[in-house]
């Protein structure tokens, strides 16, 4: 056993971890819960003492140096052999059935439930009557617990006070399900770390949930975006920018890649600091990584270029040659060397026209160069995921057909644009496309049109008219069928890319598949490759590639323009932040004098 003061102030000091169990340590000192506790401490000790050799068994033990006590984690079956059922000599379905209709199959229906509806009241009252009868709670039915008790933790309060009510409930109770976790030995994984963190949050301690981030990376489990938010927004919250900067390094080091809110939250927190090389920074990363802002982080970077502390930043005079070695290294956009310029800057919201100029300052916008060697990863890096998600044999067959037919000035995502603005699938409307396409290919040759078996073999396809069209293009080897059960979004975009062609389509391609492809490359191919289509009276329009990248863009003058994704320059036109100052002369100009 574990005997007198253990927990000494010395060896806190010597763990954020301890630290943390320090900090929840009053309920779980009570006798009925003496074992948890001394549960939580070999758990964490465990990380120090002694490496996990035996991962294929999935087992952790701790095993102390004084030998007082050992705790094992094991990913057996969680389900009381009493209560499990039978299912020795059943069918596959019969089983499922069982496990369905067995105290802890519906225990985890009637969860899922409350999940659903955010009801924690009866998430606790299932919880408490599982205990009561015995009913072996697995990870999943912990983890469910757990998530409704920190989403309702997260809750801003309503008038009548029920959501007040409801976090502290869930705040009090959360703590308890988890002690209850671990001293049951139930596996924790990275969504039980992340509904802790919150919970730890909602107390207003983003040290707890940080140090819970870190022993994750501690046993193995590799945080995810979700896992550092609580900490992060904590920090960010509090004003606290050494930890919320620390935090954010942390997400680097574990490969973690911020997405808007974290970068919103981190420039708002530098912006209300002053820091003003750190305002820098974090808005090169959201050039890199979101692109285009939403209208909350549009407000933060208004009221960065606003303030007295932008006006004050900035140097008078500065070298042309490096500010244009700059732009020429990173591809053009942007040049890195920092605030140029002096002054109070001119802010205003604005637009760009068809040629790339701004409506307010008259500069021109540029388009950014995307390195070859970046396509032939992307078309290889597609083909890989394509086979590994289609029938490869059919895939294959399809880069065989493209390899003898190819290559194309444009492909037509056939299905969606006989869509656009029709109720009923159009082939004179897709047939329009493909000699608006043919016309302004540069070989005159016809567009590659991808269409599914299903939209080639009935309903509109049997009238003889686009019978008669369909036979014309496959007769010249501009029509590839993709066969039924497949996702013909692999077939237009693989052939796009390996041609190097125009792709017609007003699919926005931000949905799972599309994500699969990474959010840094993609973004820049699709703004150089992608024709839009507008349906209206007046007719069919086609809107081509803009000749400017769409991102936040930092002039060789030190003036900034920052797009936003309200409007799509297709029913209104993109909102954009100008920012410049007046003029001064650089240090090129002054020697030249």
């Amino acid at each position: 056993m574990l005997r007198g003061n253990f927990l000494t102030p010395s060896l806190i000091r010597t763990s954020p971890f301890l630290t943390f169990l320090s900090k929840i340590s009053l309920p779980l000192m009570h006798q009925s819960n003496c074992h948890t506790y001394r549960s939580l401490l070999c758990w964490h000790m465990h990380s120090f003492t002694k490496p996990i050799t035996d991962i294929k068994q999935n087992r952790f033990s701790a095993d102390l140096t004084t030998g007082l006590c050992t705790l094992a984690f094991s990913k057996k079956s969680t389900v009381n052999e009493s209560s499990a059922p039978n299912t020795g000599t059943m069918s596959n379905k019969s089983k499922k059935k069982a496990r369905r209709e067995s105290p802890e199959g519906v225990l985890r229906h009637k969860l899922d439930m409350c999940s659903k509806r955010g009801d924690v009241f009866e998430a606790l009252r299932l919880y408490d009557d599982a205990r009561s009868n015995g009913i072996t709670l697995s990870q999943h039915h912990y983890n469910v617990l757990l998530y409704v008790c920190s989403c309702k933790c997260g809750s801003e309060s309503s008038e009548n006070g029920d959501r007040e009510n409801d976090s502290n409930l869930g705040l009090k109770r959360g703590f308890e399900i988890f002690q209850q976790m671990i001293t049951d030995k139930v596996d924790p994984n990275e969504a039980t770390f992340t509904s802790v963190a919150r919970l730890a949050v909602a107390k207003e301690d983003p040290e707890m949930a940080f140090d819970l981030v870190k022993q994750m990376k501690s046993f193995g489990i590799p945080p995810k975006l979700r896992s550092y938010g609580p900490a992060l927004f904590g920090f960010c919250k509090l004003g606290n920018t050494d930890k919320a900067y620390e935090v954010d390094a942390h997400m680097g080091e574990s490969g973690v890649v911020p997405e808007e809110p974290e970068l919103s939250a981190l420039l708002k927190l530098s912006v209300d600091a002053k820091k003003v090389d750190k305002v820098y920074e974090i808005l090169h990363r959201l050039r890199t990584l979101v692109r285009q802002v939403s209208e909350s982080t549009f407000k933060i970077i208004k009221d960065w270029f606003d303030s007295v502390d932008a006006a004050e930043i900035g140097v008078l005079n500065w070298d042309v040659s490096k500010v244009r070695e700059g732009i020429v290294r990173g591809g053009g956009g942007w040049h890195g060397q920092g605030w140029l310029g002096s002054g109070k800057w001119r802010v205003e919201r604005t637009q760009i026209d068809e040629n790339g100029v701004c409506c307010s300052c008259n500069e021109r916008l540029v388009c950014i160069d995307i390195d070859p060697r970046e396509t032939e990863n992307f078309a290889s890096s597609l083909s890989n995921l394509a086979c590994q998600r289609e029938v490869r044999s059919d895939f294959n067959k399809f880069q065989e057909w493209l390899g003898r037919h190819g290559p194309f000035d444009a492909v037509i995502d056939g299905a969606n644009v006989g869509l656009v603005n029709q109720h009923n699938f159009s082939f004179y409307q897709l047939n329009t496309v493909v000699n608006r396409l043919r016309q302004m290919s540069p070989s005159k040759r016809m567009p590659l049109v991808i269409l599914h078996k299903g939209r080639v073999s009935g309903g509109p396809a049997q009238i003889p008219k686009n019978k008669k069209l369909l036979d014309i293009w496959r007769d010249a080897g501009a029509l590839y069928t993709t066969p039924p059960g497949s996702n013909d979004d692999w077939y237009w975009l693989y052939a796009t890319v390996n041609c190097k062609s125009l792709l017609v389509t007003n699919d926005e391609m931000r949905d799972h598949l599309f994500q699969l492809l990474g959010t840094s490359f993609f973004p820049r191919w699709k703004e150089k490759h992608q024709i839009r289509l507008s349906v209206s009276r007046d007719g069919l329009n086609l809107l081509m590639p803009p000749p400017y990248s769409i991102v936040i863009q930092e002039s060789e003058n030190g003036s900034w323009h920052v797009p936003t994704i309200t409007g799509d320059d297709l029913e209104a036109p993109r909102q954009w932040l100008c920012a410049t100052r007046a003029r001064v002369k650089s240090l090129h100009s002054l020697f030249s004098n």
